[in-house]
């Protein structure tokens, strides 16, 4: 590759992301239509190889999702929206209880001064105040976006264009990844696809895998926790579902949370014990069923990645950054490990390895 395309390269990349940039507030329900169709269509090819049409199969396999996404929104918004109002009513009483109990225990115990440290009733009341105040701020937000007409129908055609977007590239994915194909140059193109293929098994793993690991263990968690009598069992179970893209993050806030709420409302042993054994049930699953069904052997993103491409990715275009960090991300990776392996297959590399060590000093130490 000359001096000159790689200098075209990069003009292209900084083109495309200044781009992105500049058209951000446009880009979300393409975006967001993308990555569903990407999600379906390996669904649609399965069905496809079932001698079903391929305009049938994505009509089901969107009738599939568009019901998914409806039914959860509908089942879990009001249950989350009543745990949520429990958790507002008994905060107060939580933190009060745990400066009452819990920090004079763990003073006992770890022989630490504590009691000028925390005012956890402070925080109480300062935090049901903010509580408040978010829910006025949202109920005018929410106001003001159904006085505004272009407000509201911005947010009717984003809600439309998604799913319609994403129906179209679901029944052309095959085409438009041929015709991208025919475009690359002859030499690059086996090269070219083999990175693709990569990068594809790199996000499908995650995207397929890894998020139906988190989406399997928070309904195990809830329905455990759920169970057990805890009241909230469902936020419990979704936060610890949700921090299980790190391995064991979401088990040992699950347990940390799960057991300082079990202790407020039973103040018994019996129930923690029962919630230690719900999620130590659901890490047993994890790891001896979910993680090598649904993910099995392929290559997945880091944990610290994703967290890092999520973070920069929103911090730098919004929303439409979230939704390209994960590709972005994936495709890095796999160009850093192919570079590495261009590395150790180069001359500088062998060359390196066959330095001989320098001998050590065998003189001795002069006497001073």
């Amino acid at each position: 590759m000359s001096t000159s395309q790689r200098w075209m390269i990069l003009a292209g990349i900084a083109g495309t992301a200044l781009l992105v940039y500049l058209l951000q507030s446009v880009l979300a329900p393409f975006l967001a239509g993308a990555l569903l169709a990407y999600l379906g269509s390996p669904f649609v090819d399965r069905l496809e190889r079932l001698n079903l049409p391929r305009a049938a199969g994505v009509a089901a396999v969107f009738a599939v999702i568009v019901l998914l996404v409806v039914g959860l929104v509908l089942l879990l918004i009001p249950l989350i929206a009543s745990q949520i109002d429990y958790l507002q009513r008994v905060l107060p009483q939580l933190l009060e209880w745990l400066q009452a109990a819990i920090v004079p225990w763990v003073e006992e115990r770890f022989g630490l001064e504590l009691e000028g440290m925390f005012d956890l009733a402070s925080v109480g009341e300062l935090i049901a105040a903010h509580w408040q105040e978010t829910g006025d701020v949202a109920r005018t937000v929410a106001e003001h976006v159904t006085r505004s007409g272009i407000a509201f129908a911005a947010f009717l055609l984003n809600l439309v264009l998604t799913p319609v977007v994403a129906f179209y590239l679901m029944r052309d994915w095959r085409r438009l990844l041929a015709g991208v194909r025919e475009l690359l140059p002859r030499r690059v193109e086996p090269t070219a696809v083999a990175l693709a293929r990569e990068c594809d098994e790199v996000l499908g793993a995650f995207l397929r895998g890894q998020l139906l690991v988190m989406l399997a263990l928070g309904t195990i968690y809830a329905v455990g926790l759920w169970i057990v009598g805890l009241e909230l069992a469902l936020l419990i179970g979704l936060i610890a579902g949700a921090l299980s893209i790190v391995p064991y993050l979401g088990t040992i806030v699950g347990i940390a949370i799960g057991l300082i709420a079990g202790l407020f409302q039973f103040g018994e042993w019996l129930p923690l014990l029962l919630i230690l054994l719900v999620f130590g049930i659901g890490n047993a699953l994890e790891t001896m069923v979910l993680q090598p069904w649904l993910v099995g052997d392929r290559i997945g993103l880091h944990p610290v990645a994703v967290i890092f491409s999520v973070l920069a990715g929103g911090q730098l275009f919004g929303f439409v950054g979230i939704l390209l960090a994960l590709p972005i991300a994936a495709v890095l990776m796999v160009l850093l490990r192919h570079t590495h392996d261009l590395y150790k297959g180069s001359s500088l590399f062998a060359a390196s390895a066959e330095m001989p060590e320098s001998e050590p000093d065998q003189r001795p130490p002069e006497r001073p």
